[in-house]
């Protein structure tokens, strides 16, 4: 067997899958979902081979992971794991991103890997257990990271100290002036 360019496995004479493989797949889609912290559905008709590689890595970096499988088997996979969705509804060829880590990073890595690439486009992805529509994905990958939420903070915490301290010197500055200046 051998992996073509989307991840799927199949026969030197592309025969369909057995049940077997089937179940196989069912079983790994199963498995992401119930451990992802968000699902993004992307369409990647007319994508290169190398491209689809290139985003691959991007997202297996940010400790996430993209697979390709049917709609049909996604679509048990999804009404297993309880989550209510049609995914006939999703046009064209659908790689699922999970992602474990975090919510917003993986998100921003598709929203700009799409925005570089037209052949990709966001097709809405599920975040703590409810669909979200292409225009709330969007806006999630447009949110500051936690790390820059984190740094706007303690830049806004530091500044009035900074600023109190700043003042202090001036007084301290303007005396000095004046005692020099008297001296003369």
């Amino acid at each position: 067997m051998k992996a073509n360019p989307k991840g799927e496995t199949s026969s030197p004479t592309n025969m369909p899958l057995t049940k077997a493989q089937k179940q196989k797949i069912l079983d790994e889609l199963k498995e992401k979902i119930a451990k992802q912290k968000v699902m993004i559905f992307a369409d990647f008709t007319g994508l290169k081979v190398k491209d689809l590689s290139n985003l691959r890595k991007k997202i297996k970096a940010a400790d996430g992971e993209i697979k390709v499988a049917k709609k049909t088997l996604l679509g048990l996979a999804v009404k297993s794991a309880g989550l209510e969705f049609e995914t006939k509804k999703l046009k064209g060829e659908i790689a699922s991103v999970f992602g474990y880590k975090d919510e917003i990073s993986l998100a921003k890595i598709i929203y700009q890997f799409a925005s570089a690439n037209p052949n990709l486009k966001i097709l809405g992805g599920f975040l703590e257990n409810q669909f979200r529509t292409t225009e709330e994905i969007v806006t999630l990958a447009q949110l500051p990271t936690k790390e820059e939420l984190i740094s706007r903070l303690a830049r806004s915490v530091a500044a009035p100290i900074s600023n109190f301290i700043n003042v202090l010197q001036g007084n301290i500055k303007g005396l000095i002036y004046i005692l020099a200046r008297a001296k003369m």
